[in-house]
């Protein structure tokens, strides 16, 4: 084959690019808005009235629940409709759902939307890569993969800087800001999204039928996701508050540390898809579960800021880093079956889903009974990580021993 032809089949063309920047606002809108942009307006839903502070963190726990909801649900709801449809309704009950909490007419009013906005986004996770990667050369994959989820990117990076800004506005006028916004990316998506059926032509990854052993490697990536949630949690939950309370530097410089930890989210999944494109989402994966144990071990070990800066930056890069290497992985695994793919997912999806939220809850607990211990909190997400390589590094030599058993019986 010419240089020309493998140009040609690697290219992404206009349609490729629409489908691309589709999947990043949806990902922006229900995952990385409706998520993060909430938690600095919790301060000033408690200053304005409108929630009491217990009533607040319960209001963030909804977003979760829905989530969860929607990692269960989102493979059931694209049986009932097109993924095209779904999709776009999806981001439209996101777009309403910042709308209405505009309104707090009532704490029910207001967890119900959050639920909405939550269950929007899990659906939105399970369903956008699967939806378009099949759609895309094999070789750009992880690029496209990372574009996709640069949206969960620069909604931590918003969450930073211009959610802050519009406050200025005032609360009610914040959330109408981010409705309009998100309203703007559906419409601009709208024609973005790709048939359900692929083009001819594009050909799934040039990688081996997956038999029946993967099965065991698959269950391991799904525990070793759910402990990563765990891993990444404690940054998520106490980074500012650690740097401005815990290391006595006040509150400025704690949102300057999340601001670094927004820029950086910005750039995790783009990179972390190129390193997989370059190196395998096997190696990649690994990698990243070493930097990010490294870095929450250096926030259990260490207060220098620029040590808790450096982890500060690769724990931001990787919180939607990890996303596209874990996706990639199941394709790697399941390269011949869009819907065992999506299964395959959804299931991942849900675990770290569920964990988070117990990881939200278990830290929580742990810091207000230990003495609002930072070290012991981010100690145990250490730990998660750390047991999800060492898992990840047994199972994959388990398999290649397997495999190489199997050739050498093959051939004698």
């Amino acid at each position: 084959m010419s240089t020309t032809s493998v140009g040609a089949k690697d290219h992404l063309d206009s349609s490729a690019w629409m489908a691309t920047f589709a999947g990043m606002a949806g990902s922006l809108v229900a995952i990385g808005l409706a998520r993060f942009a909430y938690s600095p307006l919790v301060p000033s839903l408690i200053e304005a009235h409108w929630f009491s502070a217990g009533d607040a963190v319960t209001l963030g726990a909804a977003n979760f629940a829905g989530y969860l909801a929607g990692a269960l649900l989102g493979r059931p709801l694209a049986g009932l409709l097109p993924n095209r449809a779904l999709l776009r309704l999806l981001m439209l009950a996101t777009s309403l759902a910042f709308i209405a909490c505009a309104y707090p007419l009532s704490l029910a009013w207001f967890f119900g939307w959050r639920f909405v906005s939550g269950l929007a986004g899990g659906a939105i996770m399970v369903l956008v890569a699967t939806s378009i990667l099949p759609h895309i050369p094999a070789s750009r994959r992880g690029f496209v993969s990372g574009m996709i989820f640069l949206g969960i990117g620069l909604g931590i990076a918003a969450s930073g800087t211009a959610v802050p800004a519009l406050m200025r506005l005032g609360l009610h006028e914040t959330w109408l800001g981010l409705g309009v916004l998100s309203l703007l990316l559906t419409a601009l998506s709208w024609f973005g999204w790709p048939a359900s059926a692929p083009p001819q032509g594009i050909a799934a990854p040039a990688v081996e039928h997956a038999p029946k052993h993967e099965g065991g490697v698959l269950r391991t990536l799904y525990g070793e996701y759910a402990l990563n949630a765990l891993g990444l949690v404690p940054a998520m939950l106490l980074l500012v508050d650690y740097v401005a309370r815990g290391l006595g530097h006040g509150a400025d410089t704690g949102a300057f540390y999340w601001v670094l930890y927004g820029v950086a989210s910005v750039a995790g999944p783009v990179a972390a898809g190129s390193l997989a494109d370059r190196v395998g989402y096997a190696a990649a994966y690994r990698i990243a579960l070493l930097l990010q144990a490294v870095s929450v071990a250096t926030l259990a070990a260490s207060g220098n800021p620029v040590a808790v800066g450096a982890a500060t930056l690769v724990l931001g890069a990787l919180t939607p880093g990890v996303v596209p290497l874990v996706l990639g992985r199941i394709h790697e695994l399941l390269p011949h079956s869009q819907t065992e793919q999506r299964a395959a997912w959804s299931r991942a999806t849900t675990a770290f889903a569920l964990f988070q939220a117990l990881g939200g809850y278990g830290y929580s607990y742990l810091f207000a009974h230990s003495g609002q211990s930072y070290a012991a909190v981010f100690l145990c997400g250490a730990v998660a990580l750390t047991v999800a390589l060492g898992a990840d590094i047994l199972v994959n030599a388990r398999r290649r021993r397997h495999s190489g058993t199997r050739a050498a019986v093959i051939r004698s």
